[in-house]
């Protein structure tokens, strides 16, 4: 080996030392025990961190579903499981999208049906009446609420007031806080009470003039759009059935809604009659006329008539020939028996809510040369839902001592 040279030629070693290069001296550093114990264990780190990631995504590239042996080594029963299993497969996978904005509401109608199960399945009641100078048959009209034995707190009642001359809203409002009050098990779901008049001036309580022939068709288009009234501001999207009951009924079954839905039809209305006493003797009124069949006299009537016409039930000036369910049945007499109806009443209907909420409502203008509840039954029939009537199952109406139409 070579040393440099001294100032006088010769050569030292210190002027040697002072001429290593520097990778001696970081060998020197990592030398050190400490900087060594340190070096392996950072490398023994990232080995390890390296083999679980790779191992990690070569998992994910060979997924499978079933037991984590070889089909070699299952038992029978395993292997017909394994067999039987489907690996699933999600296409174009994303996330949920969540919306909190309190101003969006959902409103999912899919789950809301109408059957004959109606109490098993617990489905929501919506009774409505309108009412106009309706205060002395309220009391009683609330008596036949509570007798209902459908559970009340699946009930909602709806009432639209108009146009009443008497103390029809402080009656009502007096009758509802009686009852929802009460610690039983009578007071209902909810109750909500609609004020809308239309300018009818035609004497509610003056049978002359409210049955009169010339009243029927203004009369029956203004209850047609009470009607509407009271259905847009008190159906909810949690309601099964809507049942239109009339005020002036003095008797009812309690069970008239099991009853009723126990039929499952679209639309559905009883016989309505009323008690008269002659010599000590019930004579059992007939009531509604305006629940029939259609009569080939009477399409042959309309055809003649303007379309602006409403036929009047019940009256000579328009003799249709129609069969009335007034006329049929007794209630001594099977009274799960059926007809099918093309006009009905509206003292007393059960309808599937989805009937309404497909716009079969109450026209308040001639549809067929028919208006309000008739009307009703003339665009269901159109739509194809079904208008049934039961003859022998009576609803008993206030005797309002008419005089005969075309019934005789």
């Amino acid at each position: 080996m070579l040393l440099p040279l001294a100032k006088g030629g010769g050569m030292t070693w210190k002027s040697a030392q002072a001429r290593l290069p520097p990778w001696r001296a970081v060998i020197h550093v990592l030398s050190r025990p400490r900087v060594m114990m340190a070096m392996i264990l950072t490398i023994f780190i990232m080995l390890v961190w390296r083999g679980i990631s790779n191992s990690a995504a070569e998992m994910q590239k060979f997924v499978c579903f079933g037991p984590s042996k070889a089909p070699m080594d299952m038992t029978p029963n395993e292997l017909a499981d394994w067999t039987r299993q489907r690996t699933p497969v999600i296409f174009n996978h994303h996330t949920p999208l969540e919306i909190n904005s309190s101003s969006i509401q959902r409103v999912d109608l899919n789950g809301i049906k109408s059957s004959s199960d109606a109490l098993k399945e617990q489905q929501r009641i919506l009774i409505l009446t309108p009412l106009r100078d309706a205060a002395p048959f309220l009391s009683k009209h609330f008596d036949l609420l509570s007798e209902l034995t459908y559970p009340h707190d699946l009930i909602d009642l709806g009432f639209l007031v108009g146009d009443s001359t008497d103390d029809t809203l402080a009656t009502l409002a007096a009758e509802l806080d009686r009852i929802q009050k009460r610690t039983d098990k009578i007071p209902f779901r909810s109750a909500v009470i609609v004020e809308k008049s239309f300018g009818v001036t035609v004497g509610q309580n003056d049978v002359k003039q409210r049955h009169g022939f010339a009243a029927q068709g203004p009369r029956r288009k203004a209850m047609g759009r009470a009607r509407n009234y009271l259905l847009s501001s008190t159906l909810k999207p949690e309601h099964s059935w809507v049942y239109w009951r009339d005020v002036d009924i003095v008797d009812s079954p309690k069970k008239i809604i099991e009853d009723f839905v126990a039929h499952n039809k679209d639309i559905l209305v009883p016989n309505i009659w009323f008690h008269r006493y002659k010599d000590n003797r019930d004579i059992e009124g007939k009531f509604d006329y305006n629940s029939w069949i259609e009569s080939d006299k009477g399409l042959k009537l309309a055809e003649s008539l303007s379309k602006d016409t409403v036929l009047a039930e019940g009256y000579k000036e328009y003799d249709t020939g129609r069969t009335y369910l007034a006329s049929m049945g007794d209630w001594r007499n099977n009274k799960d028996e059926e007809v099918n109806l093309d006009g009905i009443g509206g003292v007393n209907i059960l309808v599937k809510a989805d009937v309404h909420r497909s716009g079969i409502n109450f026209p308040c203008y001639p549809f067929e040369n028919q208006a309000e509840t008739e009307g009703f039954a003339k665009m269901a029939k159109r739509a194809g839902y079904q208008v049934v009537g039961l003859p022998n199952y009576v609803v008993w109406h206030i005797d309002t001592q008419e005089k005969p139409g075309n019934l005789g």
